[in-house]
């Protein structure tokens, strides 16, 4: 089998509070059992700043996630490695590391200055989540449930901006969370393929955080990749529809609507953070979240999922890296 790539993970925050207590080797003690049971080879770290921290401390907050994974990957050098172009997630394959791609969650972290799109390049940041799900300096988020605000925007000026220099650096651009008019926007001024890290298709799920049809086919049109989501919210309409089958039917749906080169997996697994939320956050939830493939380890589950559905191995192999390096391959550089 192929190596595999998780397209977006949220560990980054959960590790820079435990160095933050001093603990050390997080990576290696916490979650690297999980990637090798399952595995898994690269991991795309999401670097994701929480509201309470907005807007004075996004910076601080994502250097202070950045300066964790390398330190990290200093502290298991033989474990572990930061990659910031495809000749190094080749590297990491072959030596048997596990391999970190770092990705902004959200622009927050840019406030609104373009020149720091650079400071995070030379750190390692290659995809640029443009927006979380709510509104920055980029563009407006889409919310998980409807809220009460004026009218959506798409794109501001300054969102156009960052989209034409982070591709024009080697940065891969990514709609997740984007909203709908933001998403046409982006559309409309990116030049490179661009990829939805971790959503699942509206048809199915009627949550603005998937994808319309329309949109699936736009991002396909550019050679981009969709990385399924495992959080039970985007995979079935209930908790009991929540399981392998019904995240399995989104790859059938994005497959008939534009084939197999553009599936990927962003399993977005939430789990281990879960102890971040609140009683309070907890308990306003329509739905309390959880993972439908029940952390890295179980992702053979959801291969033989896959098998049982009628996918080839080749195909497969394609929705585990081989579309994702795809992209890879052309825009990083």
């Amino acid at each position: 089998m192929t190596h595999i790539i998780d397209g977006h993970f949220d560990l980054l925050l959960d590790v820079a509070i435990q160095r933050e207590q001093g603990r050390r080797k997080v990576i290696e003690t916490d979650f690297l059992p999980e990637f090798v049971a399952g595995g898994v080879n690269i991991i795309v770290a999401a670097i994701f700043i929480d509201d309470i921290f907005l807007p004075e401390m996004g910076m601080r907050k994502a250097l202070q996630q950045i300066s964790a994974l390398h330190a990290e990957a200093s502290e298991s050098p033989d474990k572990i490695m930061i990659c910031k172009n495809v000749d190094d997630i080749q590297t990491a394959k072959a030596t048997g590391k596990v391999g970190f791609v770092l990705s902004l969650e959200g622009a927050e972290p840019l406030s609104n200055d373009l020149s720091l799109i650079r400071v995070f390049y030379e750190l390692g940041v290659r995809f640029m989540g443009l927006v979380w799900s709510r509104r920055n300096f980029v563009g407006d988020g889409s919310h998980f449930t409807p809220k009460r605000e004026g009218r959506k925007g798409g794109l501001t000026d300054f969102g156009v901006q960052v989209v034409e220099e982070a591709e024009a650096m080697g940065m891969i651009i990514d709609v997740s969370h984007l909203n709908d008019e933001g998403f046409w926007d982006v559309m409309k001024f990116s030049k490179k393929p661009i990829i939805a890290s971790h959503s699942n298709c509206r048809s199915l799920v009627n949550s603005m955080r998937n994808l319309t049809d329309e949109q699936i086919k736009a991002i396909a049109s550019t050679n981009g990749v969709i990385g399924m989501n495992g959080v039970n919210i985007f995979v079935g309409n209930t908790d009991e529809e929540s399981d392998l089958d019904h995240l399995v039917d989104h790859v059938d749906h994005i497959v008939k609507l534009v084939g197999v080169e553009h599936i990927g997996l962003g399993l977005d697994i939430i789990e281990p953070f879960m102890k971040y939320e609140s009683p309070d956050s907890l308990e306003k939830m329509p739905r309390k979240n959880f993972d439908v493939v029940k952390g890295h380890s179980k992702i053979p589950d959801l291969i033989r999922a896959l098998s049982k559905r009628g996918y080839k191995d080749e195909v497969i192999e394609g929705f585990l890296s081989k579309n994702f390096m795809r992209v890879y391959s052309e825009v990083l550089k």
